[in-house]
This record gives structure tokens, sequence and C-alpha cells, in this order.
């Protein structure tokens, strides 16, 4: 690789406030390398669980639950997860509601390949799915046609405000089952890029997420142009719940969570083969 001729790396990551925090450093060229450059690429993050499965991006932000589906072409890199310690998505309804009672309904869930989709099908794998768009999952539930709400995102943070009941949080019950966090997604290499390029992209990541948390404000105020309207308060509160130091680093914990995640959803028959987790960086 030619010192003089950066490698472009095409970084696709969803244009939620918690992303956008971690890539700052990155996207305002705060973090740099002779080496490489980097292109941003902004998307929902099931349409770049279906990218990945094509090894579109060099760099691409997945649910752990699509991990299965595209190892053949990624291998996960150590800086980067969202990771819910002791809270994660949230079963909600419009009344309330015993989280055994989920069983046999419908549940309007963010999409097939999220972790949240997962977590619920290990916890109850018995409910008809409706699939809709994140944000569209409590007025689907409003009008009837789920039962149940499976919400990730900032409507965690507001169901209550527009009058929802909160059945089950997906984090505190797998901590409470598993002792582990919920890791629910991550960032992914391409495997047949350098291993140079590789190392300098895992380098680059956790120096780009260790500049928004040292530089908290700065971070936070670019982040917030993604919170889709929330207000500043909720969206701090959002970034630091999912930017934290397993962010910057996953160390042994997140990849032992990861694993026991893809196992429990392989027995539960929503992962079709067992996959060994492989992180790099």
């Amino acid at each position: 690789m030619l010192e003089t001729s950066p490698f472009e790396i095409v970084s696709a990551h969803s244009p939620d406030s918690d992303d956008a925090f971690m890539f700052y450093g990155l996207a305002t060229k705060k973090v740099r390398s002779p080496k490489l450059s980097f292109k941003h690429v902004l998307s929902d993050i099931e349409t770049l669980n279906k990218k990945a499965r094509e090894g579109f991006y060099h760099l691409s932000a997945i649910s752990y639950h699509a991990y299965p589906s595209v190892a053949d072409k990624y291998v996960l890199m150590n800086s980067g997860s969202s990771v819910g310690d002791g809270y994660g998505p949230m079963l909600v309804s419009a009344h309330p509601m015993e989280p055994e009672e989920v069983k046999g309904k419908r549940i309007a869930i963010p999409g097939l390949m999220t972790t949240a989709y997962l977590s619920l099908r290990i916890f109850e794998p018995d409910f008809e799915a409706v699939v809709v768009p994140f944000d569209k999952i409590l007025e689907t539930v409003q009008s009837g046609l789920a039962d149940v709400g499976l919400i990730i995102h900032e409507a965690q943070l507001t169901y209550n405000k527009v009058g929802f009941h909160k059945i089950l949080d997906m984090g505190k019950w797998w901590k409470e089952t598993y002792a582990l966090p919920l890791p629910l997604g991550g960032n992914a290499l391409l495997r047949s890029l350098p291993d140079d390029v590789k190392t300098e992209c895992c380098r680059m990541m956790r120096d780009s997420i260790q500049y928004a948390l040292d530089n908290h404000a700065e971070a936070l105020e670019y982040a917030l142009q993604f919170a889709r309207d929330m207000e500043p308060r909720l969206a701090e509160k959002f970034v630091g719940m999912y930017v934290n130091h397993y962010t910057v680093d996953a160390g042994e914990l997140i990849p032992k969570a990861v694993q026991l995640l893809l196992d429990k959803g392989f027995e539960a028959g929503v992962i079709p083969h067992r996959t060994e987790v492989e992180f790099v960086g």
C-alpha cells in the first residue's frame, strides 16, 4: 500500500445519534491517517444488514443477529459495539400487560435481522411478527394492527409520554437471565481487506470513539443533527446509553456475550447454523 495514495474505505452506518457520535472523529477528519481515507454512507440498519450479505461496503455497521449470515465475508471490529448493560429494546403496549401475556400476540418488530427481534424470539418463540419501520411501531400498535410493539432507538425514552406501558425491557431480562450485557450491533470489516488496512481501520475507529467521548459537547452537537427532532437532553441520554467503555473496546466480555446470543438464537431455531464469532483489533 503506497503511503502517498490513501486507500479509500467506504464506511456505512446508520444515521442514528449514537452511530453519528461514534463516527464523529472520522466523519469530520479529526481522526485521520496517511494510509486511509473514509467515505461515509448513511443507511438504516436493516438495509445495512442486507447489503452486508453482498459484501457491499468495506466497513459496515450491522446487527449482531446478522453476523451469521455475513460471517463468510466480514470479521467483527473490537470497537464500535452498541451494548445495553441492563437495558435495551423494549416490549410495550397500549394497555398494561404481563410479559407472559405476549405469547401468541401480534408484535410489531423493527426488522427480522435486528438483534431486538432475535432476543425476543429467545425470550418467547410463539408470536406473530409484524414487520414495520422502527419509527412506525408505536402507531402500528395504536392503530390495532399489532397488540404489542418491540421498540428500539429513541422510542425507548419516549414511549410513556404517549401513553404506552412497558411490558419488558429485553436488556434487563437478558442481564438477569445470563448475567451479561446485551450486544445489539457492531462494526464489521471485509475479510478480503489487507491485514494492514484492517489494523489501521480498527485503530481509527477506536480513536474516533475515544475522540467523541473526550470532546463530548462538540460530538454531541454533531450527533444531534441525526437525532430525528429528539430534544438534546434525551439525545444525550440515548448516546450515553449506547456509547460506553464497551464501545471503545469490546474486551473479552462482549465477544462472549455475542457468542451466547448467537448460540441461543441457533438453539431457538432463529439462526440456521452455529457461528463462531471473530473479532479483530
